[in-house]
């Protein structure tokens, strides 16, 4: 008759125990889902092209009484419209409608918005192929479309 092995050092018990303990954890459930791609417009990627729709301006949240400036754009990838922060003072003078931009992640927790302005979570990075840094410092001027 073979002896059975109990305890901890069961092998395959172990195993299992283990695997069916890393569901409890939350960021395990969305990589194994992958769930921030099904949900995320940008798809899980870093940083997506889009075309911008408006500008609109976003009232912070309490206690600051700024309004930030942002910009609709709807992303060539898949369609969907997001609402993007202009970064800088005077950006949104550098953004027109219709033009091309690159927006990435406002780096907030777990991909939420940071910092006072609501519900954005991204920001823009270029615009028309032009890093909108450089246009803001008067590297470049703005190309014409």
């Amino acid at each position: 008759m073979a002896k059975k092995t109990r305890g901890l050092n069961s092998g395959k018990r172990l195993r299992e125990r283990r695997v069916f303990g890393k569901w409890h954890s939350k960021k395990y459930i969305r990589r194994m889902l992958r769930l921030k791609e099904k949900s995320d417009p940008l798809k899980g990627s870093s940083q997506a092209k889009g075309l911008v729709l408006e500008k609109v301006q976003m009232e912070a949240k309490q206690p600051n009484s700024a309004m930030r400036k942002c910009v609709r754009v709807q992303l060539i990838k898949n369609g969907r419209q997001v609402t993007a922060f202009c970064p800088g003072d005077g950006a949104t003078k550098m953004i027109d409608e219709h033009d091309e931009v690159i927006i990435e992640c406002i780096g907030g927790a777990m991909g939420k918005s940071k910092g006072d302005i609501p519900g954005v979570r991204w920001q823009v990075i270029k615009v028309n192929n032009q890093s909108l840094d450089a246009l803001l410092k008067g590297i470049l001027e703005k190309a014409r479309k």
